[in-house]
C-alpha cells in the first residue's frame, strides 16, 4: 500500500463502538485509542452512530444514526450516506474494522478492511444463515477492492489465503494489544457480588455453539465427582445464537446450583473474576483470536484451552490445551490445576510474560509502518 508522507486524513467507521459489546466492540476500542495515544501526525474521523464524550476533540467524531425502525435504512446508510460522507470530507484512507466495506468510494481513497476471522464462510452451521448469505454476496468484492487486509492472527490470515488466495499479497497481520485496564486483581468485593462462595473454574464468551459450552457441562460434571471438594463454575456472557440446547442440558446438570450464569458483566468486574478463577476455560472450535484469552493471561491468571484455530498464537506456551472434543482431556487439566498449586504460579507467571508481547503500541507503529510503504 502506497501513500504520502503528508498528514493524512484517515476515516474509521466505528459502529462498533456502539452497536457491539463482544470481541470487535473491544478490538474497535482499543484501536482507537492506540490511534489517539500514540499518533500526533494523521487527522482521524470517527463514522458512529453516537458521540463518546471521552474522545479529544482532535479526534473528529461524525455521527450518523442508524434508524433500525425504518425498513432499508440500515442498507442505505451503509451504501449511500457514509460513502456521500466520506467524500465530502475527502479523507485519503478509510478504515473498516468489522470487515463489512468500505463502500462506493473512488478509487484515489485508499481502502482498510480488518478481517477478525471467516466463520461464516468456513462453519456456517455456527452462525445465523444471513450472516453465511451477507458475507457470500459481499465479502469476496469488499476483499477485491481494498488495499488493504489486516488479519488479526496468522490462522486468520491462512483462513484467508485458501479461500480467496487473491489475497495473499495484500494481507498483514497485526496481533491487536492487550487492554491496559485488565491486570491482576484481587478483591472480596467482587466475590461477594457475584456470590462466589467457593473456588471456581471461570469461562467468558457468548452462549452460543461455537464456544462448545456443552463439552464444558460435560467436563465440569465428571470433575465434580472426581474432586469432592466444592468448586463452582462461573459462565460470563450473553446469549449468542442457539443457546437453547445449552440451557436444556445446564437445566439437568446434576451441581446445576453450582453453575453461576452472570449475563454480560461490567467490565470493572472482569480482572478481579479472571485473577481469583482456578484457571479461565475457553472450549471453543474457532477464534479468529481469542481475547478473553489475552484479558485473562493480562489478570495473571491459568488459561486451559482449545488446541484449534488461533488460541495456540495467543496463549502460546502460558496455556493448558485440550482438544475440542475431548472432555478427558479438559477434565485431567481442570483436575491438575486444583491438586497442583505450583503449577498454577507457574503458570501465572507464565501468562503474564505470555500477555506482555501484545501492545497497542506495537500495533500503531506495524500500522503506521504499512499506511507509509
Amino acid at each position: 500500500m502506497k501513500a504520502s508522507n503528508h498528514k493524512m486524513k484517515i476515516a474509521i467507521l466505528a459502529d462498533p463502538l456502539d452497536n457491539q459489546n463482544a470481541g470487535v466492540h473491544s478490538y474497535t476500542k482499543g484501536m482507537v485509542e492506540a490511534l489517539v495515544d500514540f499518533d500526533n501526525e494523521n487527522e482521524y474521523l470517527l463514522i458512529r452512530q453516537q458521540k463518546d464524550s471521552t474522545l479529544p476533540e482532535r479526534i473528529r467524531q461524525i455521527t450518523v444514526p442508524n434508524f433500525t425502525y425504518l425498513p432499508g435504512f440500515a442498507s442505505f446508510r451503509l451504501f449511500f450516506i457514509i460513502p456521500m460522507l466520506l467524500r465530502w470530507h475527502r479523507v485519503d484512507i478509510v478504515l473498516e474494522p468489522a470487515h463489512f466495506g468500505p463502500f462506493n468510494l473512488p478509487r484515489s481513497v485508499k481502502r482498510i478492511t480488518v478481517i477478525h476471522d471467516l466463520t461464516p464462510l468456513m462453519f456456517p452451521h455456527y452462525h445465523p444463515w444471513i450472516g453465511g448469505l451477507l458475507q457470500r454476496l459481499f465479502l469476496k468484492r469488499i476483499l477485491q477492492k481494498t488495499d488493504l487486509i489486516l488479519a488479526v492472527s496468522k490462522n486468520t490470515a491462512d483462513d484467508l489465503a485458501t479461500t480467496f488466495p487473491f489475497t495473499t499479497d495484500k494481507t498483514s497481520v497485526i496481533y491487536p494489544g492487550r487492554d491496559p485496564f485488565f491486570r491482576p486483581e484481587f478483591s472480596d468485593a467482587v466475590l461477594r457480588k457475584w456470590k462466589l462462595s467457593a473456588p471456581y473454574f471461570l469461562c467468558v464468551g457468548t452462549i452460543e455453539p461455537r464456544k462448545n459450552l456443552l463439552l464444558l457441562l460435560k467436563a465440569y460434571q465428571q470433575f465434580r465427582i472426581k474432586h469432592k471438594d466444592r468448586v463452582m463454575l462461573l459462565l460470563v456472557g450473553g446469549r449468542g445464537w442457539k443457546y437453547e440446547v445449552f440451557y436444556e442440558e445446564l437445566a439437568v446438570h446434576p451441581f446445576r446450583e453450582d453453575i453461576l450464569l452472570t449475563g454480560y458483566v461490567e467490565k470493572q468486574d472482569l480482572p478481579a473474576l479472571y485473577t481469583h478463577a482456578l484457571a479461565t476455560i475457553y472450549p471453543s472450535y474457532y477464534e479468529g483470536f481469542g481475547l478473553p484469552v489475552l484479558e485473562a493471561m493480562t489478570c495473571g491468571g491459568v488459561v486451559i484451552s482449545s488446541d484449534q484455530a488461533s488460541l495456540p498464537e495467543v496463549a502460546g506456551d502460558a496455556a493448558l490445551y485440550f482438544h475440542p472434543e475431548d472432555v478427558k482431556g479438559l477434565l485431567q487439566h481442570m483436575l491438575t490445576i486444583t491438586q497442583r498449586k505450583d503449577l498454577g504460579e507457574e503458570i501465572r507467571n507464565q501468562s503474564l510474560q505470555q500477555a506482555a508481547g501484545f501492545s497497542w503500541e506495537a500495533y500503531w507503529l506495524q500500522f503506521s509502518e504499512l499506511i507509509h510503504s
